[in-house]
């Protein structure tokens, strides 16, 4: 049996060398990883000459202050798996929380990896387990993936297009002729990342400034990042965030990374305080002008005033502007949702100016049904009926229509159980009673009763959010795994214009109405609403609207949620020869024998599915118990894409073995989360534990644990795919 990997400490001291090289012999030209550490800070480092890049680091002042050094090493390393396990500790120890880093924005680097990233995966986290056992780690891999530090940490490894939108940055930044790079992207491509990331790598410590963080084949970019820091030296900046609850997000992600403070993170009304040498401003499209501000007014009367601009005509852009020797603002026209945003024509004439340099965003980063998705959403809420769209089918994105709406928030918590950070969000199309009275509802249809966000800042991580509704202006700038979204009454749809109609006194929020004459306009602002709104789900979205007409024209590209016991006969949707449009259908519940048996000695049937799934690929089964059933409702008809390898980690797995004795499922099969990991004997052997999690509602379901010989003949089947 292969001895899996080994963590080792030491000292960080004047004996290294010496027991390195007596200790670490077979390893000392072998690529490793290593975490130098003491109480508070931490710096994550690979190399293939250990002995080397430890002497480096003990003549360095700041890493002098570390007090001990982990070894990670393995015989299965190569310099690919060290590359990526490297980039992964850093995101992940650096949203951990308990150190603060040194390591410079290694998540620049963009080696060609020898193999799929995905492979060292499982790998990874055997090791990050093994970190939290020794105390380095605190939290599981997937409670930081949900963290707000990790989704908006500055080490982050950049596509091409988000470098290629750095180096225009950089540019700007050393031709003074340019003042303003003004960055367009819509939402989930980035905007926010590149920001903090840019923001990381001009306030990084200029001893922590390493060429080797660099992806080797850009040499242009190290020169330029190395150009800005000397022209500058430590710049006046600051990150602009109009918005006031993204802007609390943000600075507690500052508080926790080093190197940067939450002082940086300043609101718009912020910029009149000081001059600066540049401002970065984020969600730029959110900055307002003289209209339709409620209690803002005073405020922005004031700081107009001294700068010296005429409040009616200028906007918070004009202020950026004027205080800045440069600026760099991302923005999305898209997202603007109410009058006081401010026009679209102060970003067209600024765009307009020699002095300004452009750069767009297009890939997604966000919503797993990538840009097919977006386009889709843009398409389904335009009056243009050239551009209609097709119905939207995606393996990757969960995205239904419910005309139940106590049923889709019944599917909101099952998923917030399951996947966390699900909530249900709504157009503003009832009034706020709840907030002087919290005994009332401010949502009523049907028998379900539901109220608004009882907190106005940082609502979506609200301890009660899961509980109620949220609107744009509490979930703009966040990500959310699943969003149930409630289209209101003030939306409908003409089908014989083939036109949105907006209900004007339908619409409860005065300040996104109020002022608003051209109904066109009103009407741009709320599809603006909805389609941001939709992007705010990495795994899926859900809509139920109030209007009948409305939901009969999506209902036209949407598939409709079906309701255990209202959907048509299995049994109809079961043939025994195949079609264009099936998969195999097995009936393991009766079956007997291996799976390789019941595919090559059984009957083989078909069912019926929409979308493109390859029949050689895909495969279905029935799904019985409740062992699953946060995820998969008890008697559903389930997609499996049959497994052909990779780590299984974290996936919903079909698995096979003799050793099962599921009640759910039969002898020799059962559905369940994967989870493995690996251990030490005290004789060095190393051993392998298989854990299938249920997700039930029912506490008795336990996990299933096989080690060592039961694995023998444990075999994964397939990837849970989707409920059919």
């Amino acid at each position: 049996m292969v001895k899996p990997f080994q963590i080792i400490p030491y000292p960080f001291d004047s004996q290294l060398e010496l027991t390195l090289l007596q200790q670490q012999r077979d390893f000392l030209s072998w690529p490793i990883v290593y975490f130098l550490q003491d109480k508070k800070e931490a710096y994550v480092g690979e190399t293939t000459d250990m002995v080397t890049r430890m002497k480096a680091h003990l003549k360095t002042a700041r890493k002098q202050q570390l007090h001990s050094v982990s070894v990670i090493r393995s015989e299965l390393f190569n310099k690919s798996a060290t590359l990526d396990i490297e980039s992964n500790l850093i995101r992940y120890i650096a949203a951990d929380g308990q150190f603060d880093l040194q390591n410079g924005n290694l998540g620049i680097s963009n080696h060609k990896f020898y193999q799929q990233k995905e492979v060292y995966w499982e790998l990874f986290r055997d090791i990050w387990t093994e970190l939290r056992k020794m105390g380095i780690a605190r939290h599981s891999l997937e409670h930081i993936d949900n963290s707000d530090l990790f989704k908006y940490s500055p080490y982050k490894s950049l596509s091409r297009e988000q470098t290629n939108g750095l180096k225009t940055i950089l540019r700007c930044l050393l031709d003074d002729r340019a003042r303003v790079s003004l960055i367009h992207g819509g939402a989930g491509t980035g905007k926010s990342i590149l920001a903090i990331f840019l923001f990381k790598l001009l306030k990084t410590d200029l001893q922590d400034f390493n060429k080797a963080d660099f992806d080797e084949s850009d040499e242009e970019l190290f020169q330029l990042v190395e150009d800005v820091r000397q022209k500058y030296g430590d710049l006046e900046m600051a990150l602009v965030i109009p918005m006031q609850s993204f802007r609390k997000t943000i600075s507690k992600v500052f508080k926790n990374i080093k190197g940067l403070s939450p002082k940086m993170v300043i609101g718009p009304a912020e910029v009149a305080k000081k001059k600066y040498d540049l401002l970065i401003v984020d969600e730029g499209h959110r900055l307002r002008q003289w209209k339709n501000l409620a209690a803002y007014y005073g405020t922005f009367r004031k700081v107009s005033q001294q700068l010296g601009l005429d409040e009616l005509t200028c906007s918070e852009l004009d202020w950026v502007q004027l205080q800045s020797d440069k600026s760099i603002i991302f923005y999305d026209e898209f997202q603007s949702v109410k009058p006081s945003d401010a026009d679209k024509q102060c970003f067209l004439d600024l765009q307009a100016l020699e002095s300004t340099r452009i750069e767009r965003l297009r890939s997604q980063f966000r919503v797993k049904g990538g840009a097919h998705y977006m386009e889709f959403v843009h398409q389904l809420f335009s009056d243009n009926t050239t551009l209609l769209p097709q119905p939207f089918d995606s393996v990757h994105y969960d995205f239904q229509l419910f005309d139940d709406l106590d049923a889709m928030v019944k599917q909101i918590k099952r998923k917030n159980d399951s996947e966390g950070l699900c909530r249900m969000v709504a157009g503003f199309a009832w009034k706020w009673v709840s907030k002087k009275d919290k005994s009332l509802h401010d949502i009523v249809i049907g028998d379900t009763e539901l109220r608004w966000n009882s907190a106005e800042v940082d609502w979506v991580n609200s301890a009660n959010a899961i509980h109620e509704v949220g609107c744009i202006h509490t979930t703009q700038g966040y990500d959310l795994n699943y969003t149930g979204l409630i289209i209101g009454p003030e939306l409908d749809y003409d089908f014989q214009n083939q036109c949105f109609v907006v209900y004007k006194d339908r619409y409860h929020d005065r300040n996104g109405k109020n002022s608003i004459s051209d109904p066109a306009v009103l009407k741009n602002y709320i599809l603006n609403i909805y389609r941001t709104i939709l992007f705010r789900g990495i795994q899926g979205s859900y809509i139920y609207a109030c209007n009948d007409n409305l939901r009969a024209y999506l209902a036209q590209y949407i598939k409709a949620h079906q309701v255990l016991g209202q959907e048509p006969n299995i049994e109809m949707l079961i043939t025994d020869g195949p079609s264009a449009q099936s998969i195999p259908y097995y009936d393991l519940s009766v079956a007997a024998g291996s799976f390789s048996d019941v595919q090559q000695h059984g009957k083989t049937r078909y069912v019926e599915v929409a979308g493109a799934y390859d029949p050689e690929r895909y495969f279905a089964c029935t799904v019985v118990g409740e062992s699953m059933n946060k995820i998969i409702p008890n008697g559903s008809i389930c997609i499996f894409e049959r497994y052909q390898g990779g780590s299984r980690n974290g996936l919903i797995c079909l698995v096979e073995s003799s050793n099962f004795n599921d009640r759910d499922f039969g002898a020799n099969y059962t559905i369940k989360e994967y989870s493995s990991k690996k251990t030490i004997s005290e004789e060095g052997w190393g051993h392998q534990e298989i854990t299938l999690l249920p997700k039930s509602t029912d506490a008795s379901y336990q996990p299933i644990v096989l080690r060592d010989e039961e694995l023998l003949d444990l075999k994964v089947i397939g990837v849970f795919k989707k409920v059919l």
